[in-house]
């Protein structure tokens, strides 16, 4: 038989057939690690994924999940400022500790080559604090570091047991080695605009490192832009210029908009850089379509020649960057939502959406395959096995859920993707305590009061928001007070 004729045979309706890909890796012609490939990335097994563990411990919502390097641990945290690992496999929970926040862990991540006994987490406190499990699973938590805000993300160095970096609110990016003492500030994030520059810090609401390259790492929050940075450019105490972005990476009809933000990003194993906007879509950026690192020009009537040391520093042409990947089908509003691949060689985009429901797109093409029924209420975070088709899903619900690829029959898309309406908890009125409470009133009288652009505007739509405001706040406070911690304490002081 011929090559072109053996190839033929391995493949089926464009995919490869795991049956045919099976019987050449049992005699010998293809490795294992290509099976092993192939077999994960299998569209058959996406459209088979079902729910196989509701893993259930906490007592609020979960707003974390990531599995362990080996894939047979998961750790998760929670508004009741718990961390959990548990046995995925078997639905059980290893271990149980309070993390040591005051408000609602945020992130919680196993430091690679700690032999799972190092976690790191940050939280809507602010704080970035380590856990550290000893002998007999005693639990020893320590402050490292601080934002003034809340806190949502960290990513780790690939790889490495020490370096980690965190984002928050108050536009700050720092560095942690946990070999010292403090971590470094690296910069704050501000408007690229010059006319905005002035203004308060970006709120940073994601942050992810690329793994093919650890020097480089991307942060994204309440601005179009996400912002590419190289950590080579930091040298010493000085900044070297270190503030200005290596790159930026916005959709053309996105800049200039003041009315999104980022909420989640992520790096694939080619180095493209997924971007998940809220009231928008998400969107896939190759290295090649950055806008450069001054992607507003202070003169833009100028057609003075551009040297070619000066060229990485200037966006290049709208057609270049028209022809980046969309994915649509979700709702991302209510939430600070992650985004994710899913695949070993990220063959698939994840997303958990407003509906409780959690999508899938192919990579390529950008078209969606599978729409999932999740939650009653919203998905947030989609976290894959590192090594095989299975993910982990939570959001505004109390229990995670691991999917498998069990089911007996190929899923396929509903004729009418309808998303239900939930309960409105939009993401900018989640508050934490009576005094965030009283801080964003007060942001919202002024700025009915102030902006020009509510001048002679009714105060109705103030008074909804006002409105929306309170009942979260309220709906919160008795979801949090009607829970106890597992080691009996109320979480009514966490309101007082």
């Amino acid at each position: 038989m011929s090559e072109k004729a053996r190839r033929g045979r391995s493949n089926f309706n464009g995919l490869h057939h795991p049956v045919v890909d099976f019987w050449r890796r049992e005699v010998g012609g293809i490795s294992s690690r290509n099976f092993s490939n192939r077999f994960s990335a299998s569209e058959n097994l996406v459209l088979r994924l079902e729910i196989y563990k509701k893993l259930e411990k906490h007592k609020g919502c979960v707003n974390t999940v990531s599995f362990n390097a080996e894939g047979d641990v998961l750790i998760s945290g929670s508004d009741d400022r718990r961390v959990v690992l548990w046995d995925w496999q078997l639905g059980n929970v290893k271990l149980s500790f309070h993390s040591g926040h005051a408000n609602n862990v945020f992130q919680a991540k196993f430091m690679p080559f700690s032999d799972d006994r190092t976690i790191v987490t940050c939280a809507a406190d602010g704080m970035v604090r380590r856990a550290s499990i000893l002998e007999g699973d005693k639990v020893e938590t320590s402050f490292l570091g601080l934002h003034q805000g809340r806190a949502h993300k960290l990513c780790i160095e690939p790889g490495n047991p020490h370096i980690f970096y965190t984002c928050g609110e108050d536009g700050l990016v720092q560095r942690f080695d946990l070999r010292t003492e403090a971590p470094t500030e690296l910069f704050t994030c501000r408007s690229v605009d010059p006319r905005r520059r002035n203004m308060d810090a970006i709120q940073l609401n994601a942050i992810a490192i690329d793994p093919r390259n650890s020097n480089l790492f991307a942060v994204g929050g309440m601005e179009e832009y996400a912002r590419l940075y190289d950590i080579r450019r930091f040298q010493g105490e000085g900044l070297n210029g270190f503030t200005r972005a290596a790159d930026h990476f916005c959709p053309p009809h996105l800049i200039g908009n003041e009315d999104v933000g980022i909420t989640g990003l992520a790096f694939s194993e080619q180095s493209e850089l997924l971007v998940s906007y809220n009231d928008e879509f998400i969107y896939l950026f190759t290295p090649g379509m950055g806008l450069g690192s001054n992607p507003i020009p202070s003169s833009p009537i100028s057609k003075s020649p551009v040297s070619k040391s000066e060229s990485s520093s200037s966006p290049k042409d709208e057609n270049e960057h028209s022809v980046s990947l969309v994915y649509k089908g979700h709702k991302n509003c209510e939430t600070v939502k992650g985004v994710n691949f899913f695949g070993p060689r990220s063959e698939y985009v994840v997303s958990g959406s407003d509906c409780g429901r959690i999508f899938i797109w192919r990579k390529k093409g950008g078209e969606l395959i599978r729409v999932m029924e999740a939650d009653r209420h919203v998905v947030n975070c989609i976290e894959p096995h590192p090594h095989i088709p299975v993910l982990a899903s939570s959001g505004i619900e109390s229990d995670i859920k691991v999917w498998t690829s069990k089911a007996a029959e190929r899923a396929t898309l509903p004729e009418n993707i309808e998303l239900r309406k939930r309960t409105p908890r939009g993401w900018m009125y989640r508050v934490s305590s009576p005094h965030e409470l009283l801080a964003q009133l007060f942001s919202l009288q002024n700025r009915s009061s102030s902006s020009p652009e509510r001048e002679g505007e009714s105060s109705s739509a103030t008074g909804r928001e006002l409105l929306d405001l309170i009942l979260t706040f309220n709906d919160q406070s008795d979801d949090e007070n009607a829970t106890d911690d597992d080691d009996g304490n109320s979480h009514e002081d966490f309101f007082s």
